[in-house]
């Protein structure tokens, strides 16, 4: 293991940090083999008689074939589908059947990137697979699929990454138990709205186990899945870079006295044909993201995390660091003018720094709840702007907050001219039935005008921030349409790169402005949107105790810093104390809601809440916020319900500071809870707060390792807890 010891925080302390490794080992000859090396993560493929297959991992940094001799590859005899992906075209596997074409590397100083090249010799194609590595335990995978024939070829299965992950000799381990207690598969249950983030542990039972979105069930289940090898401590981390569905198998093929043996495809699900190549047309799939850490789930989700920063969401002008405090108010007021003034002034003495008028601005007074029908206008209503809606814009600027706007430009409401004028950009699902609001984006004229208006709208409105939302029924994920090709596809894949195609064009034009991913809540917020956007909400759902349990989960998915949690608005005000609400919201990307009508005095009390906590987040949370290292002490929804405690921590990767958020749950009534810091450094001294009652008192590393108490007065209340190196 090599460390360099670099001056981080304290240049007479010289603390440690590991570098970061990566390179691939290409072994030519008759069956060619493709070490991919990241960190101490390890996979290998081998291109056997026509077939690359995957040979295995390993989460120590070795080779499999350290011994040369005796290389500890996969069998391929031992799985019915060893092939590293799947590819049919016109319903023919080109699984096998390939030739090598050619092999390239190409190293920067960040990132190592693979391409593998081989000809199909059963249908004129080409396949690209392209392997990234960053140095951590985490690589991208994608495939490039290129028609190489003069007609058309349909793409009518598509696995991005599959094959056996690994063997294991039950009896080398000295294990003779029951075999479902081998793995344990970690995933978000629900796909419902408002459910989004509920994770938990399942026993992986013998056979072959789906999780899925979207295509087969609704779209709010976030694409990442967990898979924990109990016997060895190792756990797989897996994200699919792509709203348009993912359905992630498990084959487990295990036997009570036999070795076991685990396989995983990780599939695009769709109708087919999928995607119809033109003559000479190249397909580029979505990104898949996996890793393999020796560790705990900590460990899998801070190199996960790791991996988002430096390789995935890194474009300068979609930086997430900024976590600018957010504010607004939207259709559960009349958003008149006066009324939204002065929301603008208590947001700016509560601490705010953006502004955002949310949905209902196009809406005639009083009917701004009915925005869905008015999707598509994008004008301010001049019944409530009577002097348009710059005079806010003025207003907000003047009171130091930035400007921000909601938009839903990918539906169209029934009052919408764009849709009256243009039926025909609704697409057809599969019953030959119009779209009922959804917006064909391979439609090039529509695209077009989606692109334009946003362009228009960041412009004359002279926007800072932009809240992007989409609300659309997931079935119109998978609407048909004949592109040219002479017969109807399945416009899933076409749609969302179109999706993509277009917010890159525009985060890339407004740089400076903020890009804030709404998307219904949680439907939409997965690795391939998330490119063009600074940050994201994960949930609509803001009520206690939900909201905790989306807090804890989606901060596995995404880094704390991208993940939006609001404080007061959408009803969350219903359940919980002050302080609950607000706590859920201090680990991540703060925003703020009403704390009053408008019309009603301000409770000062409450107020004063508010702006500590504002101010807490902003000294002691937002400046590590963004590299920060996340543990989750209770990860298991389930489990956390039922011992009635929920535990979030962030720190700083020096370990000089760090923060964490303890949470009764319902009906746990009061408690005593043990805290024990995992940022902390055993060696240091810290200073800790306990910002209930204004608690501070100095303890050693040691102690805070071992455990602090923290009273909780009854269900649904919270402490935070912050820790500084004295």
């Amino acid at each position: 293991m090599v460390y360099i010891y670099c001056n981080i925080s304290d240049k007479s302390r010289g603390d440690v940090v590991k570098k970061q490794y990566f390179g691939t080992y290409f072994q030519d000859g008759v069956n060619p083999v493709f070490c991919y090396r990241s960190g101490e993560t390890v996979y290998e493929e081998q291109l056997y008689n026509g077939a690359l297959i995957s040979c295995g991992w390993n989460a120590a940094g070795y080779p499999l074939n350290v011994l040369s001799g005796f290389p500890s590859r996969l069998d391929k005899r031992d799985f019915r589908e060893p092939f590293a992906f799947n590819v049919e075209i016109d319903g023919v596997s080109l699984d096998f059947g390939l030739e090598f074409a050619g092999y390239e590397t190409e190293k920067t100083d960040k990132n190592e990137t693979a391409v593998l090249t081989l000809k199909s010799r059963v249908k004129p194609v080409l396949i690209r697979v392209i392997t990234v590595l960053d140095g951590t335990p985490v690589i991208t995978r994608k495939l490039e699929i290129e028609n190489v024939s003069d007609g058309y070829l349909n793409l009518s299965r598509l696995n991005v990454i599959s094959g056996g992950m690994e063997m294991i000799d039950k009896n080398r381990l000295g294990y003779d138990k029951k075999v479902d207690e081998i793995y344990s598969l970690g995933y978000f249950d629900s796909d419902r709205w408002g459910k989004e983030g509920m994770f938990s542990w399942h026993k992986l039972m013998e056979g072959t186990t789906c999780i899925e979105s979207c295509f087969g069930r609704n779209r709010f289940r976030y694409p990442l899945v967990f898979i924990r090898n109990n016997l060895m401590g190792k756990i797989w981390a897996v994200q699919l870079g792509w709203s348009g569905g993912s359905r992630f198998t498990f084959d487990f093929n295990a036997g009570p006295d036999d070795d076991s043996y685990l396989a995983f495809k990780a599939e695009i699900p769709s109708h087919n044909p999928m995607y119809a190549l033109a003559a000479g047309e190249v397909f580029s799939t979505p990104e898949l993201h996996i890793g393999l850490v020796s560790g705990g789930l900590d460990d899998a989700v801070n190199g996960m995390h790791s991996h988002i920063r430096k390789t995935v969401l890194n474009l300068p002008e979609a930086d997430g660091r900024a976590a600018l405090v957010g504010a607004g108010m939207g259709a559960e007021h009349d958003m008149g003018v006066e009324s939204t003034k002065v929301f603008i002034d208590r947001f700016a003495d509560l601490g705010a720094e953006v502004f955002i008028v949310d949905a209902g601005w196009v809406c005639p007074p009083g009917k701004q709840t009915r925005w869905g029908e008015y999707n598509g206008i994008n004008i301010p209503d001049k019944d409530r702007y009577p002097d348009g809606i710059g005079e806010i814009v003025d207003y907000c600027h003047e009171k130091g907050m930035k400007f921000g706007l909601w938009v839903d430009i990918e539906t169209l409401g029934d009052l919408c001219e764009a849709r009256k004028a243009h039926p025909e950009w609704l697409a057809d699902n599969v019953f030959g039935e119009k779209a009922r609001r959804f917006l064909d984006m391979t439609n090039p004229d529509a695209a077009k005008w989606a692109e334009d208006e946003l362009a228009r709208i960041i412009t004359e409105y002279r926007l800072d921030l932009l809240r992007v939302d989409y609300n659309t029924d997931y079935s119109e994920y998978y609407n048909m349409r004949d592109t040219g090709c002479g017969y109807p596809e399945c416009l899933n894949l076409r749609h969302f790169n179109a999706v993509y195609k277009m917010y890159s064009n525009l985060k890339k034009r407004f740089a400076d402005v903020v890009f804030e991913n709404c998307a219904g809540g949680g439907g939409r917020c997965d690795l391939g949107i998330m490119k063009s956007f600074n940050h994201t909400w994960v949930s609509d759902c803001q009520c206690a105790p939900d909201s905790v349990y989306i807090t804890n989960g989606m901060t596995m998915a995404l880094p704390p810093e991208r993940v939006d949690r609001l404080f007061a608005g959408m009803g969350c005000h219903t359940y919980g104390s002050l302080g609950i609400q607000m706590r859920n919201t201090m680990l991540t990307h703060m925003t703020l809601n009403v704390i009053a009508p408008y019309d009603a005095e301000i409770n000062e009390e409450q107020a004063d809440f508010v702006r500590h906590s504002v101010d807490v987040y902003k000294k002691h949370i937002r400046p590590f916020l963004a590299e920060s290292k996340i543990y989750h002490h209770t990860p298991d929804t389930a489990e956390a319900k039922k011992n009635g405690i929920m535990i979030l921590e962030i720190a700083s990767p020096d370990k000089s500071r760090g923060a964490a958020t303890v949470v009764s749950l319902v009906n746990s009534g009061e408690k005593d809870v043990l805290f024990k810091a995992k940022g902390a450094d055993k060696s240091k001294t810290y200073n800790v707060i306990l910002d209930n009652n204004s608690e501070r008192f100095a303890v050693s590393g040691r102690a805070l390792c071992a455990g602090i108490s923290v009273y909780l007065p009854a269900s649904l209340s919270s402490e935070l807890i912050i820790y500084e190196e004295a």
